[in-house]
Order: C-alpha cells, then sequence, then structure tokens
C-alpha cells in the first residue's frame, strides 16, 4: 500500500480528478499485449512537462518508482508497473500542436494516437511513413519509445528515422529538448537516437519533433500466392535484389494461411502454402511498371495465383487477408507467444528452414508471418496453456528461435522491444560489456532507479 502523502502530493500537482487508486482503474492500466499484469499503486494523468517534473522530483525524494505508459499496446511488457509504484499516463497529453507545411516538420504531444496523426497530415497532401500494426490506438509517445516499425519499414524506415527533437522530462525530473528543426544538426550527442527505443527507461516524453514526406501520389496492390513458403522466401530475395523497394512486402505462412481458411470466407487457393502482399508507390505512371516487373521476378518461384488491384476498393480487398490473421490465430490456439525476430532479407529462406525445423523436432505449431522486405518475422508458437507442460514447451522454443535469427546474423526483437518478456535473453544477443555499459547510462541517468524499473535488463 502506497503512503497516503504521496497520494496527497499527487493530488496537488494534477489536482485530485486526475489521480486514481481505485481497483477497477489499476485492474484497467495493469497490463497491456504481454499476457502480463501489474498492479500499480496510484495512477496520475499529468497535462504537461511541468507537471511530470514535478512527479519525477517527489518520486525520487519518496523512492517510490515510476512507469510511465502510452497506450498500453506494446507487447514486451515495458509500460508494466511490476513494483507497484505511479502509473503516469500521458494520454491527455493529445495534441497535435504545429503542422508546418513549408518546412515540412510537425510538433506533438506524445499522447496523440498515430493514425490520427497520419490523417491529418494527409489533409494537407504530407505523409508520416511509420505504421505500427497498432496504429489505430498506439500513440506516438510509445511509438518513439518502443522505436515502431510496420510494413512500410521496408521503404521508409522506422520512427527513429522520423524523430528530429524531443521534449524531455529527465528522471531526476529536469526538462530537457533534444535535436532540432532543421534538416541538419550535429551539436552534441544525438540525444534523440539515443531516447528513441530506450522503452521510458531514460526520459519521458513531452512533445515530439516529427518530420514529414510529400504523399505519394498513387500506389499499386497485389497479392501472390505460392505453393511454398521457400519459394515466397525466394521471391521476396529476388525483388529486393532486382533493386526494387515496396512500399509494403508481407508474407504469411502456410500455417497461418491453414487459420485463416478455417475462421474466415476468404478465398485462398488449396495449393498456396504461402502468400505475399506487395505494395508499390509514387508516381503514377511508373506503378504499373513496377508491378510487371514485380511479376516477372517472382514468377519461376512457384506463385500459383496472382491478383493486382485496379482500385482503392480492390486493394482494400486484397488487405483483408492479412487483417485476418491475429484473429485467425486466435481461434486456432487459445495461447500464443508472438516474437518480432528479424534477419538480413537474404536470410528469410534460411531462417523459414530453421523454423521448420524447430516445428517438427519439438512437435508444436509455429505460424510466421511479418515485413518480410525487411526481414522481420513475427513468429507465433501456438499452445494451450491447460494442457500439462504446453506453455513451458513454448518457453523453450522461444530461445531456440532467438538463437536460430542470432545464428543468421539477425536480432531477436526488430520492432516489439525488450520490455521484460525479453529481458531473460538479452545476453544472448547483446555482450556482457556492452550490457555494462548500458547500465551505466541508465544509472548515471537515473541513480534511484525510479523511471521503469526493471526493463531492458533482468533484476536479480
Amino acid at each position: 500500500m502506497i503512503n497516503p502523502k504521496i497520494v496527497d502530493a499527487l493530488e496537488k500537482i494534477v489536482e485530485k480528478a486526475h489521480v486514481s487508486t481505485d481497483k477497477s482503474d489499476l485492474i484497467c492500466y495493469s497490463y497491456d499485449a504481454s499476457q502480463q499484469m501489474f498492479l500499480a499503486d496510484v495512477i496520475v494523468f499529468p497535462k504537461n512537462a511541468g507537471e511530470i517534473a514535478q512527479i519525477l522530483r517527489m518520486a525520487n525524494k519518496e523512492n517510490v518508482p515510476v512507469f510511465p505508459r502510452g497506450a498500453g499496446s506494446g507487447l514486451t511488457g515495458g509500460s508494466l508497473p511490476t513494483k507497484g509504484g505511479i502509473v503516469l499516463s500521458i494520454e491527455r497529453m493529445d495534441r497535435i500542436l504545429e503542422i508546418d507545411e513549408e518546412n515540412l516538420v510537425a510538433t506533438v504531444e506524445p499522447g496523440v494516437i498515430t493514425e490520427i496523426f497520419q490523417k491529418e497530415v494527409e489533409k494537407l497532401g504530407l505523409f508520416y511513413p511509420p505504421d505500427p500494426a497498432s496504429l489505430k490506438f498506439s500513440s506516438l509517445g510509445g511509438n518513439v519509445a518502443e522505436n515502431a516499425g510496420g510494413p512500410r519499414c521496408v521503404k521508409y524506415g522506422t520512427t527513429k528515422d522520423y524523430i528530429m527533437g524531443l521534449e524531455v522530462v529527465t528522471p531526476l525530473g529536469d526538462i530537457i529538448t533534444t535535436g532540432c528543426r532543421t534538416m541538419k544538426g550535429v551539436v552534441g550527442y544525438d540525444l534523440t537516437k539515443l531516447l528513441c527505443g530506450s522503452e521510458g527507461t531514460l526520459g519521458i516524453i513531452t512533445q515530439i519533433i516529427i518530420k514529414l514526406l510529400p504523399l505519394p501520389q498513387a500506389k499499386k496492390t497485389m497479392l501472390v500466392f505460392f505453393s511454398s513458403i521457400e519459394g515466397a522466401a525466394k521471391g521476396v530475395s529476388k525483388i529486393i535484389a532486382g533493386k526494387i523497394i515496396p512500399t509494403t512486402l508481407e508474407f504469411m505462412d502456410g500455417r497461418t494461411l491453414e487459420c485463416i481458411r478455417r475462421a474466415t470466407d476468404l478465398k485462398v487457393p488449396d495449393e498456396a502454402h504461402a502468400v505475399l502482399i506487395i505494395e508499390v508507390d509514387g508516381d503514377p505512371e511508373g506503378l504499373d511498371k513496377q508491378i510487371h516487373r514485380i511479376c516477372t521476378l517472382i514468377e519461376p518461384f512457384g506463385s500459383v495465383a496472382v491478383h493486382i488491384a485496379e482500385t482503392a476498393e480492390d486493394s482494400e480487398a486484397l488487405w483483408q487477408i492479412r487483417r485476418a490473421v491475429s484473429p485467425s490465430l486466435g481461434k486456432a490456439s487459445p495461447d500464443r507467444f508472438t516474437e518480432d525476430i528479424c534477419v538480413p532479407r537474404s536470410k528469410v529462406p534460411d531462417m523459414i528452414r530453421i523454423l521448420e525445423s524447430i516445428s517438427e523436432k519439438d512437435t508444436i505449431d509455429i505460424a510466421c508471418f511479418g515485413h518480410a522486405g525487411d526481414g522481420n518475422i513475427h513468429v507465433n508458437i501456438l499452445f494451450d496453456k491447460k494442457v500439462s507442460g504446453e506453455r513451458e514447451k513454448a518457453i523453450k522454443v522461444i530461445e531456440k528461435v532467438f538463437k536460430g535469427a542470432l545464428k543468421l546474423g539477425g536480432t531477436m526483437s526488430g520492432e516489439h522491444g525488450v520490455g521484460i518478456a525479453k529481458a531473460p535473453y538479452l545476453y544472448l544477443e547483446v555482450s556482457q560489456n556492452a550490457v555494462s555499459y548500458m547500465k551505466t547510462l541508465k544509472h548515471a541517468l537515473d541513480p534511484n532507479n525510479i523511471l521503469n524499473p526493471g526493463k531492458i535488463f533482468l533484476e536479480k
């Protein structure tokens, strides 16, 4: 139970209406998409950087942990209050402060929902490319904290590539700004890049300066079914080797398609054991040429059906198969672990073979989909926790999947981050010396370990 004087102090900072110790609220803010739950002692909803600075100064004085939270859509437990204390929600900080059409720059607060921001800039003929699957409800602050990705990363890059500067409250309660509004700037250390992907452990983001692009004039979508996942993977490699970088290059394997067949009315050919969704954008006159070139490149790899969208409605229809993945997997198996390994694009076929071998040897279903264009594979390990030993077996498989990706020169997380879910595996990828370097940085900035403790680094 938290000391009542801490609750009183929070109420003086943000007003009583924006502090809650109600059990129902504590439960609502106790979980994310990682299937884990931890109850905080109190939730606070600040409105600006000044209030957050006061909260962190008080938390250091009273030695109370603070857990920043965006929309709670993370998959690795990065926002969970693992040690009780204070959940600091940024949801009230949801304003788009400026869209500068002349300089292609926007300034926003961290609670702005990703899709809302995208739609607002697109009204002005501008474009914010990062498109995580959670974009309809994830916040931009959370996207920055996790360096979120998405299907368009293959061509446009991840969140960090669009963050020019930040306003941040440090763990000790100071307010700083990083970066600048210009296209170039090399004064001092690049604190913006350091904070992007730091999972809320080094500071709380209160404003974000975002780089925008001109909105592409047109796009074209195609859906290609393959007779094998290896054929689809080789098709991906051939497209990239052919010097074509699609806007998106998504794939699904045979197990995933099987789940879609069972759970939906979508038409999937019986002989199809993999699918690619390919989208290109740019000058309307060049799109048909790109699509034709892609068809030529992938033809030798066992395509069994090709669908090319001619209208926006056609494109939306083709994307339905991708949107059906998560609910279909949910119907196929009561439980699953979803990992987001990433390997060099040319190694995707090798990684698929490793996953098939793991599935066969460990007699466990593994369904794969993801962003094939940048080598980011979402590995779904399916199990039923009610069956004795299945959850434990699935956990052991996770480590085998990570080791397979690392063996190919990949990483155990392409976009989900470490949080608490992947903290036990950190040393598989990062050396002892490198982890010590990170911990030294964390301790220097947060000597009392107040801000989001227990994340990234496994605590004893």
